[in-house]
């Protein structure tokens, strides 16, 4: 028999989290449920969302001067929303203070692996994984995708025309003196225009690029990491297990163990 209801003005929160859906980005609700949910909130231990379930914590002002991520399809629509809020939104999961928001579908459950932790330690966390038939776990500063989906400039631009070189090269050495003269400018007026145009300076991106491509090997491939590491441009496994550990939080090895796909060998 129920003996309390959501409405109950003494009730907490252990977990409260606002589930996504397709219409959460646009749909606006009556200022009561907002009211109501920063009230909650206020009383629950852990507070949070799921995919697009962001729009309604950010409509109710819970995410301002927080990090946070939603799906990649929808952050720079939650980024508008919420100028106060920094969306990370490469991120599978983020959690700030006792709010945790997580990317779209899947990454759901990487958040909810992640909450088990915190609550009843690895070991169980591992256990339902492997009953979920679910990597345990991916780490929630890993990306939801390539950075290059929005990280190119104008297909027409010399930085563009630099990218490309960079993409077709990374096992060379990739200076940011040697990129200018691809997109034929000086140093300065190219490191300026590329900031500008992609986000993130020359070194920063050819870095991503290096890790998303040995990703993609360690992924589908037998390669030995020390070729990976060769073919993508770090020179030696040392750099690219640091590589790994600054941007993924794994190191090549750990990745390739949850993420390698199996080869069909054929005679």
């Amino acid at each position: 028999m129920t003996d309390t209801t959501w409405t109950d003005p003494d009730l907490s929160f252990d977990l409260l989290l606002v589930a996504g859906g397709p219409e959460l980005v646009n749909r606006q609700f009556d200022e009561s449920v907002y009211a109501w949910l920063r009230d909650a909130c206020s009383r629950a231990r852990r507070y949070g969302s799921i995919c697009s379930g962001a729009f309604i914590l950010g409509r109710a002002g819970l995410l301002d001067n927080r990090k946070v991520t939603t799906h990649w399809n929808y952050a720079e629509a939650l980024s508008a929303l919420c100028a106060k809020s920094e969306v990370e939104a490469d991120r599978i999961y983020v959690q700030d203070g006792a709010l945790y928001t997580s990317a779209g579908v899947t990454a759901g459950i990487d958040l909810a692996l992640h909450l088990l932790r915190e609550d009843k330690g690895a070991e169980v966390a591992l256990n339902v994984a492997k009953r979920l038939v679910v990597v345990m776990q991916r780490a929630g500063g890993q990306s939801q995708f390539s950075p290059y989906l929005t990280s190119f400039a104008d297909s027409t631009s010399p930085i563009a025309e630099a990218q490309r070189h960079v993409l077709s090269n990374l096992q060379h050495t990739l200076s940011v003196t040697d990129l200018a003269l691809v997109a034929n400018m000086s140093v300065r007026s190219f490191s300026r225009s590329f900031a500008k145009e992609v986000g993130m300076t020359p070194a920063e991106f050819v870095q991503r690029a290096r890790i998303d491509a040995a990703r993609a090997q360690l992924e589908n491939s037998d390669a030995p990491v020390k070729a990976v590491a060769y073919a993508c441009g770090f020179g030696d496994t040392n750099r690219m297990r640091n590589a790994f550990m600054r941007s993924l939080g794994v190191s090549p090895q750990h990745y390739r163990q949850s993420f390698h796909s199996a080869v069909t060998k054929t005679a």
